[in-house]
């Protein structure tokens, strides 16, 4: 054990630990909500977006996390524009704005000769590479996103199950929208340092399916989804020590098997439930009245057995029963 945990001694680990930690409570927060509106697309497109912001930072040697978070701004209020005038639906909104962001990333990129190295950590990530200034960004963006769920959540609730009935109650869905959407930005924009853009989606979405598997309580499943999301990074982590892969990769690939792992032990419980509530019910349900066909043919039986034994009793073959006193005298007085 001790051998398991050496990696956990040095610093750069430990700060690339409570970075993940961080980003696993940001992403169990939001992640809940985009499971459970089906908003899995709108995290995938923002963490390709943010390819642009990222590239023309480097170019420029400005601060990536600056040009990652711009970009991905710039993409959550293009799709708000195009949804409210246009007259295109919202998957196809994200669809072109995905792809026309990814082109001006990729178009970016190739005027620039070194950018192969950011770029890789752009795309898989480079935990163990998080300094002290990071964790405090992290931080201050887990503020912000405990703030703004706490205090749109009925408004979130009511959005995610009826719009209409969430926009008769004050609750304005709109707005909800946009400030979930932003919240997804702020996720992906604070993950993408440790597991990539490519990855990103997988640590926002697998801690939250993970936890959803076991309650339907929106405030449970957000600390089950922490809680898995802590121990993907943890075990990420120490699987790149020990075997030398790549820490960002790890950490979404343990986070994918915790989520499959616990809808595989979720159905075997149900199952196993379902048996038990079977045989529980077979064994008290009382006995019932035999059906009226046997009892018809059990009083037939015994009718018949009845005459047959009565013309047992008449027929020749029996002997006279002896007769009585009285019968015996009338009879020798008749004769």
């Amino acid at each position: 054990m001790t051998a398991l945990l050496s990696p956990l001694s040095a610093d750069f680990v430990l700060r690339a630990l409570l970075g993940g930690a961080l980003v696993a409570a940001i992403c169990g927060v939001v992640g809940t909500w985009v499971v459970i509106r089906g908003m899995a697309f709108l995290g995938e497109a923002i963490g390709h977006a943010m390819l642009p912001g990222v590239a023309l930072a480097t170019v420029l040697g400005a601060p990536v996390l600056a040009g990652a978070a711009i970009s991905a701004a710039v993409m959550s209020a293009a799709i708000g524009v195009l949804q409210r005038r246009g007259r295109l639906s919202y998957d196809t909104s994200i669809g072109l704005l995905f792809v026309a962001m990814l082109s001006l990333g990729v178009i970016i990129v190739s005027h620039s000769r070194s950018f192969a190295t950011d770029a890789t950590a752009l795309l898989f990530g480079d935990i163990l590479a998080i300094r002290t200034t990071d964790l405090a960004a992290l931080a201050v963006a887990l503020i912000a996103t405990l703030l703004l769920a706490a205090v749109f959540h009925r408004s979130f609730v009511a959005a995610a199950f009826d719009p209409r009935i969430a926009h008769t109650l004050g609750l304005r869905p709109q707005l909800a929208h946009l400030v979930l959407t932003g919240l997804v930005t702020l996720a992906v924009v604070a993950s993408f340092q440790a597991v990539g853009t490519l990855l990103v989606v997988g640590l926002l979405l697998a801690p939250a399916v993970a936890a959803k598997a076991w309650t339907s309580r929106i405030p449970a499943t957000m600390i089950g989804a922490v809680l898995v999301g802590i121990a993907a990074v943890i075990s990420g982590l120490l699987a790149s020590w020990h075997w030398g892969t790549a820490a960002g990769a790890s950490i979404s690939a343990a986070a994918i098997l915790f989520a499959a792992l616990s809808s595989a032990a979720r159905a075997a419980a149900r199952a196993a439930a379902r048996a038990v509530a079977r045989a529980v019910t077979a064994h008290a349900a009382p006995r019932g009245p035999r059906r009226p066909a046997e009892s018809g043919t059990a009083a037939g039986a015994a009718t018949a057995a009845g005459a047959a034994g009565a013309a047992e009793g008449l027929s020749e073959d029996t002997p006279p029963r002896p007769l009585t006193a009285a019968a015996q005298a009338a009879t020798e007085r008749n004769a």
